[in-house]
This record gives C-alpha cells, sequence and structure tokens, in this order.
C-alpha cells in the first residue's frame, strides 16, 4: 500500500487544479472536467510525464548561486563553463555552541534549475507518514516505501527511480565540480593550504528568517508589546533582537536563485557579527562608602523603572498575588547582581588602590578586598551590614530616580525588600564572597 502522503499530495493537486479549471463549471462540463482532472493526475501518467523533469532540478543544501548568481546545474552553465555540482550535506550534531550545518534541526533541503519542474521537486520532498523523512530519502536507500512507490505507479522500478534521482546524478565518477566564480578562500588544513569554495546552506538561512519572523510576529506577540506600551503587567513577556540588516537574493526574480529563496521572496537576515562597543572607565576604590562612590545611580534607572512598573500593578486584579510577588522579586534580583558586577571590579583593583587610611566601614573592606577573601569565607557578621547598607541605598535611589511618580515604602515593605535580599544572600553566599 502506498504511503497516505503519497495519496494526499495527488488529492492536493486535483483539488488544485480543479479550483483553478472547474471553479464555475456545473452538471455535465463539471463532470467532464473531474474526468479530465482523474486522468492528468493519475499516478502512472502523472509520473510518466513529470519524473524526467526531475533531470533539470538538482536537490542541495548548499546552492552555489547564493555565492554567484550565474552558476548552477543547467544546460547552459555547462556549454558555459559556470556548472558547479549540487551539494548535499547535512553535518553531525555536535554540542560545541556554533551556529553551523548540522547544528540546527529543522533546516529544509534547497533545490536549484529549472522552474517547470518544481512540481516533481515538491513531489521529492513529501514528508512521508511512515517515518516522517521525505520520500527522496527513500528512493536513495531503496525502502519499502519506494518499493511501494515503484509497485503501485506500474512502470518500471529502475526507470522510474533513475528519472526521479536524475538531479542528483549528474557528476559522473564521484567529481566534484566547483568554478571561479564563486567566492574561494586559502584555509590552513594541517600543514598545507586548500582552496576551498565557500557555499552558504540556504535552510539555515531561511531557517534564522523563519524563527525571527516568529519572535517578532508570531501569536501573542503583539499584544504583549501593546501591554508594555501601556507599562503593564506581562506574565511571560517577549523577546527581541536588534540591528538586524535585510539582503536581497535574485532581485526580481528571486526563483532564479533557488525554490527556497523564491518561498521567502528572495530576503534573508543577517543578525550584527561587530565587537561590542566598550566605553572606557576608570573604576576608583571608594574611600569612605562604596554606595555613595562608586554606584552611579543612573546605570541602575532602567531596573529600578522595571520595578517601579511592577510596583504599580495592584492586587486583586487578574493576576495572582504570587505571580505579582515573583515578578518584584526577580527585579530587586537583577538590581542586586548589578551591584555584584561593580563589586568584583572593586576586588580587581583593591591590591592596588585600597589604602588602610580610608575610612570604609569594616564590613565594606571585608566585601570589596581582594586580599579579605579568607575572611569572607570565614565570617558571615560582615555579611548583616552590606545587606542593610545594600537595601538603604536601593530604597534611596529609587526615590531618587522616579520622584514623584515613586510609591513610599513603609517599614513593612522596606523589611520585605531586606529579607528579599537576605534571602537572595542565603541562597548565593558563595556568590557574594
Amino acid at each position: 500500500m502506498i504511503d497516505p502522503a503519497i495519496s494526499k499530495f495527488f488529492e492536493d493537486q486535483k483539488t488544485a487544479w480543479l479550483s483553478e479549471n472547474a471553479k464555475k463549471l456545473e452538471g455535465e462540463e463539471l463532470a467532464q472536467k473531474q474526468i479530465e482532472c482523474d486522468a492528468i493526475f493519475d499516478i502512472t501518467e502523472w509520473l510518466t510525464v513529470n519524473a524526467p523533469k526531475a533531470a533539470s532540478r538538482a536537490m542541495t543544501t548548499h546552492p552555489s548561486k547564493f555565492s554567484h548568481p550565474d552558476t548552477g546545474v543547467g544546460k547552459t552553465n555547462v556549454k558555459n563553463g559556470t556548472y558547479v555540482s549540487s551539494i548535499m550535506f547535512y553535518g553531525e550534531r555536535s554540542e560545541d555552541g556554533l551556529l553551523k550545518t548540522g547544528n540546527v534541526t529543522g533546516c529544509e533541503v534547497d533545490s536549484i534549475g529549472d522552474a517547470g519542474a518544481l512540481k516533481i521537486e515538491a513531489f521529492l520532498k513529501i514528508k512521508t507518514d511512515f517515518d516522517g523523512r521525505l520520500l527522496v530519502n527513500h528512493l536513495l536507500d531503496d525502502t519499502q516505501v519506494a518499493k511501494e512507490l515503484y509497485e503501485c505507479s506500474k512502470l518500471d522500478g529502475e526507470w522510474l527511480k533513475g528519472s526521479l534521482l536524475g538531479g542528483m546524478a549528474k557528476d559522473s565518477g564521484g567529481v566534484i565540480f566547483t568554478n571561479s566564480r564563486i567566492k574561494q578562500v586559502y584555509f590552513p588544513v594541517k600543514e598545507s593550504y586548500h582552496q576551498l569554495s565557500v557555499l552558504a546552506n540556504s535552510g539555515l538561512v531561511f531557517e534564522l528568517r523563519k524563527r525571527l519572523n516568529n519572535m517578532h510576529f508570531g501569536e501573542g506577540v503583539k499584544s504583549k508589546r501593546e501591554l508594555k506600551k501601556k507599562a503593564e503587567y506581562s506574565e511571560s513577556g517577549y523577546s527581541e533582537i536588534y540591528d538586524i540588516t535585510t539582503i536581497v537574493f535574485g532581485g526580481s526574480k528571486p526563483l532564479n536563485i533557488s525554490s527556497l529563496n523564491n518561498r521567502y521572496n528572495g530576503t534573508a537576515y543577517l543578525l550584527a557579527s561587530v565587537p561590542p562597543h566598550v566605553s572606557i572607565r576608570e573604576f576608583r576604590f571608594p574611600k569612605s562608602d562604596f554606595f555613595n562612590e562608586s554606584l552611579n545611580y543612573r546605570q541602575f534607572k532602567e531596573l529600578f523603572e522595571d520595578l517601579h512598573k511592577v510596583m504599580k500593578i495592584e492586587l486583586g486584579g487578574n493576576i495572582t498575588r504570587q505571580k505579582l510577588l515573583t515578578a518584584r522579586d526577580n527585579r530587586i534580583k537583577a538590581l542586586v547582581l548589578k551591584i555584584m558586577d561593580s563589586v568584583y571590579l572593586m576586588r580587581e583593583s583593591s591590591a592596588s588602590q585600597y589604602k588602610e587610611s580610608s575610612g570604609l566601614p569594616v564590613a565594606q573592606v571585608i566585601w570589596l578586598c581582594a586580599e579579605k577573601a579568607d575572611e569572607r569565607d570565614s565570617s558571615d557578621a560582615w555579611l548583616d551590614e552590606i545587606i542593610h547598607d545594600c537595601t538603604r541605598w536601593l530604597n534611596y535611589t529609587y526615590a531618587k530616580l522616579l520622584g514623584d511618580k515613586q510609591i513610599l515604602l513603609g517599614n513593612e515593605e522596606f523589611n520585605e525588600i531586606k529579607k528579599l535580599i537576605e534571602h537572595r544572600v542565603s541562597e548565593n553566599r558563595e556568590f557574594l564572597r
């Protein structure tokens, strides 16, 4: 029995054909069109006509046309000396953190060549119900799915297989052809250099575009953006990636590049790949108080504004008390972590900048000086004073930054924040030391 996905392919083709050719017909005329449709999409007839067309297209994971549009696999390319082999390379998945072929799931196989053979390409790309693999892979591996297709088609199996895989068997003798039009680099391999032709994995290129589009325009993102504009609470939030550049392949004729390029209208995205801009700043060790001298409250403004938005939300609405408390706690944790960034910078410079004649409180000396690591590990008494000072600074800076917008903290709220910081410290003592 033929794979159900193949049967569905032909049913979909019939539906599309009738929709285009018999939309306004009725009665006898409609019946005649249905008979004509059944004849056109009879599996034997359809494969007899379309299978040989597969030779004019080549399935590939790394189309050469993305490097130079004049290269390709057609007869014109052979005649003009611009022929380049179609490459099928899936790579191997490895946990190395690199964005490369094999490490990204969901990438589609692309194709290049004659646009008149797109239907047979769609046939070869059917995802079978048997195991989810593409039909072309079953043909290559001579699986039971392929054998059932040959039997159902009533055509010679060897002829049908050779025709359907015609676009993948152009290079005789296993020779791979490149071309000078493709960007080439000399790359060191062991003790010598190899000249490599650089090809883009188009499936990876457009998988990136698809994921970025889902991130920007996916379900629920619009409503979350509206919540942000109104400074209202969102349970899950959304992600944003900036400095994206759009690149165009193929101009007004994206199909001249590849089928995937045509599907995405010839546009893809480039992520920013430049070194981060780092401003040079001089960190000076505090002389009397770390919180007043070393923390620039303006650098905390965005974090305090996020905290303020959460604190404005009243209890009793659609958001549970627990979710509100969790959201507030997360904002305060972010503030504490940013303070610790400055603490680590102070420790790096403490050996050369700290002077015993300074007026720093003992607790801050223990906290900020690298040479006090043993004392930080052996005692917890200094932490109580640091926690209290940190809580006071958070309260003061919140009031300074928000001004009239601030929500005044009473003793109860102040104690809650202090307890939260204490809890944070208790869970991350090694981090603070």
